[in-house]
């Protein structure tokens, strides 16, 4: 069960303060250790059952890939055949470095600050008891809305979300959810304003290959591997620092208006005295949706040909789509977001979300979504040590999304769907 109520450096200001049950549900989410290489998604299954029953809605479990299920919480409408709302997060979290944390990660210990951590506070367990919560009180308030509210769990968004979301977006199940608009996970802001994510960069993961002759190490061999090597690296970080350079001297552009290149492996290579025959160096490239993509691959073409002959390439990843989302106030789901939104007197920072989400499969099939988590006032830690989310902020964050499924479930149909 839950460690001590306050943690383990006394009470403080929440001594003898009875906790919020859905903070308790928080906690004991984020216990659950999901966690990769070996996620305990049986675990959070389990979880989820009880949800399901506890909110008195339909649940259903889809195995997308062996091992890996996507659970499908229902509230149908009124109108059920209008397009649904999906509240969609990932159920998986990363790996910790748990001697660089100030409590076991797993553990959901709450300071005397009301700060609660746990791998996963942000990213994104937080969001996920969230909508939970949301729907609890909605339904307890006797709430209906003719649009369906889908809640989504899905496995492996942190390895790529190949077997999860990538694989469901294409399954039947998905297509009988009638998806019309989606929200999924954002990124803390550390200012008052709340941060909001239209679209996503792509990320490119690319090895690059290059041959040579290979000799003894005592001698000046001609065409070697590493000197090519050395002229693919030196071609990518110049693009690095260039692009770099045009964020810091840009008043306008965040990190998702510019291409990141960075180097993140180097092999090659069998003894000291060896010339190898061939040595390879890869990158993880973040190209933003104003980049032309093809003409950007003619660029890493045009630098293996000038380091020399006979280098290959090979993408790990490289995802084509660069749909974003409107955030036009025509746009009828844009304009329930965010006029709720200001309604709540929150500040809106629309952005490019600077890695990648599941958000991008759903964008990719046509569909408009969102990246959010309302989680202001709160540094920036999802991957990070002593990741954490104060309960003051995680509270409010319920009621954020209580308002918003008011709205958004209460969207009058568009042309074509009735």
């Amino acid at each position: 069960m839950l460690p001590d109520q306050d943690g383990p450096s006394g009470g403080g200001g929440t001594q003898g303060v009875k906790e919020d049950p859905a903070v308790s549900l928080f906690r004991e989410y984020l216990q659950l250790k999901t966690v990769h290489p070996e996620p305990d998604y049986d675990a959070a299954l389990k979880f989820l059952t009880r949800i399901s029953e506890e909110l008195g809605l339909p649940m259903k479990k889809i195995e997308v890939c062996p091992g890996r299920v996507v659970t499908i919480i229902t509230w149908t409408g009124t109108n059920p055949a209008v397009k649904s709302v999906l509240l969609n997060s990932h159920t998986d979290v990363v790996p910790v470095y748990q001697e660089h944390w100030k409590y076991d990660a797993f553990a959901a210990v709450k300071d005397a600050e009301g700060n609660i951590y746990g791998r996963g506070s942000q990213d994104m367990k937080s969001v996920t008891i969230q909508y939970i919560e949301a729907i609890r009180r909605l339904k307890a308030a006797g709430k209906r809305f003719p649009r369906t509210i889908h809640l989504s769990f899905v496995p492996d968004e942190e390895v790529g979300g190949h077997k999860g979301m990538e694989t469901f977006i294409n399954h039947p199940e998905f297509q009988k959810l009638n998806v019309g608009f989606a929200l999924d996970e954002g990124l803390a802001n550390p200012t008052e304003a709340f941060t909001v994510f239209y679209g996503e960069r792509n990320p490119w993961w690319i090895t690059i290959r290059c041959p040579g002759s290979p000799g003894h190490g005592s001698r000046f061999v001609e065409n070697t591997a590493a000197e090519k090597l050395r002229r693919i690296i030196n071609s990518f970080l110049d693009f690095r620092a260039s692009e770099k350079q045009r964020l810091d001297t840009s008043e306008c552009f965040t990190l998702g208006d510019v291409t990141t290149v960075n180097m993140t492996m180097v092999n090659g290579g069998v003894a000291y005295n060896v010339i190898p025959a061939e040595m390879d160096v890869s990158f993880d490239m973040r190209i933003p949706p104003t980049v032309n993509l093809q003409e950007f691959e003619e660029q890493i073409k045009a630098w293996c040909a000038e380091a020399g002959e006979g280098i290959t390439y090979k993408f790990a990843q490289k995802f084509m789509h660069q749909n974003t989302t409107s955030t036009e106030d025509s746009d009828p789901w844009w304009n329930a977001f965010s006029s709720t939104c200001k309604a709540m007197n929150m500040t809106l920072q629309k952005e490019i979300f600077p890695a990648a989400t599941d958000s991008r499969f759903i964008r990719a099939a046509g569909l408009p979504a969102i990246g959010f988590s309302p989680m202001n006032c709160t540094p920036i830690l999802l991957h990070d040590h002593n990741e954490f989310l104060n309960e003051g902020v995680f509270l409010r964050g319920i009621t954020v999304y209580e308002r918003l499924l008011l709205t958004l479930a209460s969207v009058a149909p568009q042309k074509g769907e009735e």
